[in-house]
């Protein structure tokens, strides 16, 4: 993803852990972003979709200090980037069950298939498709891990989910689960891969949803300044 920092001055906040009380505290992902947005500050801004924010602050937790810094930039797009669309939250269940569906240990593989399958028959259903109408992309990353596919084929015959479930349950654990798998694996940067599938999902929903607001220059520095 290229995010555009051409209006943002060359000042970076300081991102950390976990949630703070002010930002004298510090600041993670989602915080900063509320400040920038002009909200109250806290974790869970209205300024960004629910998921796309709970995706956030996981990556924002699970990256190293060394690596935290460069998150900063994925920051401006996220703000106003919300919708009702239920196709918003399934495309970022989809985006994170196939991106560690390679990586993650087998028990979260079981897990992962289960959220690609449940999210497609979601879509399928949205768009008028047959329940076992799965998208290529979908297919490729099930077919990695034929074992954990089986299971999940298994266990989700007959399975019903509502959109109230998805949304509130089914979907953040997919999510949470997709994180936390890419943070574990025995693989060579983890960091790389958190940051890359946050930008690749902001850039799904964008382009869902459209483009995201336009940040003050101003109130970008005085966020920094109060963070450090």
């Amino acid at each position: 993803m290229s995010v555009d920092m051409t209006a943002v001055p060359d000042a970076m906040p300081v991102l950390s852990r976990g949630k703070h009380r002010n930002p004298k505290k510090g600041a993670c992902f989602m915080e900063f972003a509320s400040y920038l947005a002009g909200e109250r500050w806290s974790d869970h801004p209205r300024c960004t979709h629910p998921l796309l924010a709970t995706m956030a602050r996981l990556v924002n937790d699970f990256t190293s200090d060394d690596a935290r810094p460069r998150l900063a930039r994925l920051i401006p797009p996220v703000i106003g980037l919300t919708s009702d669309d239920l196709r918003v939250d399934v495309t970022i269940v989809l985006r994170a069950a196939r991106t560690a569906l390679p990586v993650a240990a087998a028990e979260r593989q079981r897990v992962l298939a289960v959220a690609v399958l449940t999210s497609e028959r979601i879509l399928a259903d949205l768009d008028g498709r047959a329940p076992d109408d799965i998208s290529e992309t979908s297919q490729r990353a099930l077919d990695e891990v034929p074992h954990a596919t089986k299971w999940a084929e298994r266990f989700t015959r007959g399975m019903r989910i509502s959109t109230k479930g998805f949304r509130r349950h089914a979907g953040p654990s997919a999510v949470r689960c997709a994180v936390q798998g890419i943070a574990r694996a025995c693989i060579a940067d983890p960091d790389a891969m958190m940051y890359d599938l946050l930008a690749a999902t902001i850039d799904d929903c964008t382009q869902l949803r459209g483009r995201s607001l336009a940040i003050d220059p101003a109130r970008w520095v005085e966020a920094c300044e109060l963070t450090r």
